[in-house]
């Protein structure tokens, strides 16, 4: 223990990193390198480290390169190292366990902008097990004569590796190993082509967690600050610079389904009969709000008995295969056909990747290397007994000659997500879900496109109403191309006979369709994921980890696989937006994210972005301490610490107006409102209009609530 105790305190002593009294950081960055730059390992001479992210990685890289000599495997409490010796060379290969360092600031209060690098296990006890990691490369980078970052090459990778370098080692003697796949062959390959440290991405993952870490501190300590200023209790509640945004596009779904009240509307139903054989139309006229314009349309139809062909189209749709993966893409697919959350399928394609059977998977690339070897990963896929017979006719068919389609997105770090060809061994069943897909997406990305034939008809009645208008679409596929390799987007085949314009149909039924207006899909974890890339905040590598954050934090919950704000995520996101909109605003963020895409390519300096926020964030502060106890009245009265003079007598909110809080007010005057149009397209009492709203499945649940409260004489007569 007293060991430990002398290690910590040099540790925190040699890698704290300060502001200095003007604010600025100083920081723990220096460059470039004071080595001529040696593109292969083998040329190095003396004591190398090769650190890698984990310790399965480590392991790949020790198979790739000792194939010349066998290595010696070694443990310290537990942590596996190898070293691999030549003649002049002696290659010591040590795995991290992804992040060892985190920010830290013994300063209590807000705002704070000290901060320093220190051992995870000294800031979370739950990181306890990264001593053992940091024990062994403290002794393992002594008084070597070079350091090789081998981690993941993404940011989060380039700043692991930087960090350990930066503490137990020496930048200035330092090479960057960069590989997207764990195969001996791209291994061996990347350590003959080492390059300099990528500095750009070491400073724009600092800044990253730099950002991270004075937005989510101040932030959160501002909220539970005014909490405990008028209700004298602590409580723990977190924002951050991502997740915040992200929890109001969640909550805006959520109120919207709340205040959510059902409209009738209505079209017609036609079934038509030809050969024997009925076949029902698609409305496509004019829209029919009132159920008596729609029986007046129905009974004009009727009286014709016959529907005339106005038009008839058949159009052949190629379809092009989709691109190969990235992870965004694999996630969708994923979601829509297993239901595995995001940052389920991320974790697996993690594993697949360090067991070397597919490459590496946090990429948004869409493109596929122009020098990886397709035929051979392909003879590998055929030795899998399910993809055989598919691969022989994929040769087969496009003659061995191998032209991948490509997606317009690109990464400038890594390819789209490909198998390697190495066989799996022993996966469990969502794993080989994960690599199946992929497996059958890179297959398909070699095929020839699908071949469709659409036919669709047009019909009018004989009536005198040119407003009215039907269809009826089939469907059949003429040539299977890629969707034999990947039958996850097989369109379902309809047969339609063909119809010559002019024809008369005879009608077998026609009937007003009365239906209700929807309230908008509840939200899954993918469509989360899908609107931060869309909204590009966020990366790959960190957007399902962010969801995720959100359900710990109990801001969200999940039931059935669908997404639930909790009262604590809904009182957070109302406070913020109310009185600090900028903390809120993806604009906001997606500023800074563009920022840090601007330091990753060179052109913009890391201070200069922590300055803006430090800038940015100290404004909103003072903002927000002028309005404290205001907020923290409200939030301690949304989350039940205290009781409001005047309550809701709905809910334990604050009264708003009328004895109702904001959202039961809303929901008071929306059911008022929507009256009128009720009356106009269905000519219902207000007694009756109100029993429909209570039936309805899809009725908000604010709306409810207010219903089950009202007497038949508050309402309109």
């Amino acid at each position: 223990m007293a060991r430990y105790r002398r290690l910590s305190k040099a540790l925190t002593n040699y890698i704290s990193f300060k502001e200095d009294e003007r604010g600025a950081i100083k920081k723990p960055i220096s460059r470039p390198s004071s080595i001529s730059v040696k593109k292969n390992i083998w040329d190095l001479i003396g004591k190398v480290v090769i650190i890698a992210e984990k310790p399965k990685a480590a392991r790949r890289i020790v198979e790739a390169l000792s194939y010349k000599t066998k290595p010696k495997l070694y443990r310290s409490n537990g942590v596996p190292y190898w070293i691999i010796r030549s003649s002049a060379l002696e290659l010591y290969v040590v795995p991290s366990a992804g992040h060892l360092f985190g920010l830290y600031t013994s300063k209590w209060g807000y705002p704070t902008f000290t901060y320093e690098w220190r051992p995870l296990y000294e800031i979370d006890k739950k990181s306890s097990y990264t001593r053992k990691f940091i024990n062994l490369l403290s002794k393992i980078c002594r008084e070597a004569n070079y350091y090789i970052n081998a981690c993941d090459y993404d940011i989060e990778g380039s700043v692991i590796g930087y960090m350990i370098i930066k503490y137990f080692g020496d930048p200035h003697r330092s090479l960057r190993a960069k590989f997207s796949s764990l195969t001996p062959y791209e291994l061996r390959k990347a350590f003959t082509q080492l390059t300099d440290l990528d500095w750009n991405m070491v400073e724009a993952g600092l800044c990253r967690h730099e950002l991270d870490w004075i937005w989510g501190i101040n932030v959160s300590r501002a909220l539970m600050d005014s909490i405990k200023t008028v209700s004298g209790k602590r409580l723990i509640l977190s924002a951050g610079r991502v997740q915040t945004p992200t929890l109001k596009y969640v909550v805006e779904n959520e109120v919207e389904r709340y205040l959510f009240i059902p409209l009738p509307q209505y079209s017609i139903s036609a079934t038509i009969i030809v050969d024997g054989e009925r076949y029902t139309l698609e409305y496509k006229g004019d829209s029919i709000e009132t159920r008596n314009e729609a029986e007046a349309l129905v009974k004009s139809i009727k009286d014709k008995k016959y529907l005339k062909v106005v038009d008839y189209k058949e159009e052949y749709w190629n379809i092009n295969p989709p691109p190969p993966f990235n992870l965004g893409d694999l996630q969708a697919e994923a979601a829509r056909i297993y239901g595995f959350s995001p940052y389920k399928t991320q974790s697996i394609a993690e594993q697949l990747y360090l067991n070397a059977y597919i490459s590496y998977p946090r990429t948004n690339s869409q493109k596929l290397p122009k020098d990886l070897n397709y035929r051979s990963i392909l003879n590998n896929i055929a030795k899998i007994y399910q993809y055989n017979s598919l691969v022989k006719q994929l040769l087969a068919e496009t003659k061995g000659v191998l032209k991948p389609v490509e997606g317009p997105k690109e990464d400038p770090a890594h390819p789209a997500i490909y198998p390697t060809g190495i066989i799996p061994k022993g996966l469990k069943s969502d794993e080989q879900k994960i690599y199946d897909l992929i497996v059958r997406r890179f297959l398909a990305v070699f095929a020839y496109k699908a071949k469709i034939v659409h036919k669709i008809a047009y019909f009018k009645p004989l009536s005198r109403s040119p407003e009215i208008l039907f269809t009826l679409s089939g469907k059949e596929i003429v040539e299977e191309g890629w969707y034999k390799y990947y039958p996850f987007h097989r369109p379902s085949e309809k047969y339609i006979p063909k119809f010559k314009i002019g024809q008369l149909v005879s009608l077998y039924r026609v009937s007003v369709r009365k239906s209700y207006t929807k309230p908008p899909d509840k939200l899954s974890k993918i469509r989360i994921l899908k609107w931060m890339e869309n909204s590009q905040i966020g990366t790959e590598a960190t957007r399902a980890r962010i969801i995720e954050i959100l359900f710990s934090r109990r801001y969200l919950a999940s039931k059935s696989g669908k997404v639930n704000v909790t009262d604590l995520g809904l009182a957070v996101i109302e406070v913020l937006d109310e009185y600090f909109n900028e903390l809120t605003s993806i604009e906001l963020t997606r500023k800074f994210e563009n920022y840090m895409e601007q330091i990753r390519f060179g052109r913009m300096s890391r201070d200069r972005v922590i300055v803006e926020a430090r800038n940015t964030l100290e404004k909103l502060i003072r903002e927000f301490n002028a309005k404290k106890k205001e907020v923290g009245l409200k939030l301690s009265w949304r989350l039940k610490l205290l009781t409001p003079n005047n309550k809701c007598r709905l809910c334990h909110r604050e009264e708003y107006m009328n004895g109702l809080c904001r959202y039961h007010y809303s929901a008071f005057t929306k059911i008022t409102e929507f009256y009128k149009e009720w009356k106009r397209r269905e000519g219902v009492s207000w007694e009756e209009y109100i029993k429909a709203l209570k039936s309805f499945r899809n009725t908000g649940k604010w709306i409810k609530e207010v219903l089950e409260s009202m007497s038949h004489s508050m309402g309109p007569k």
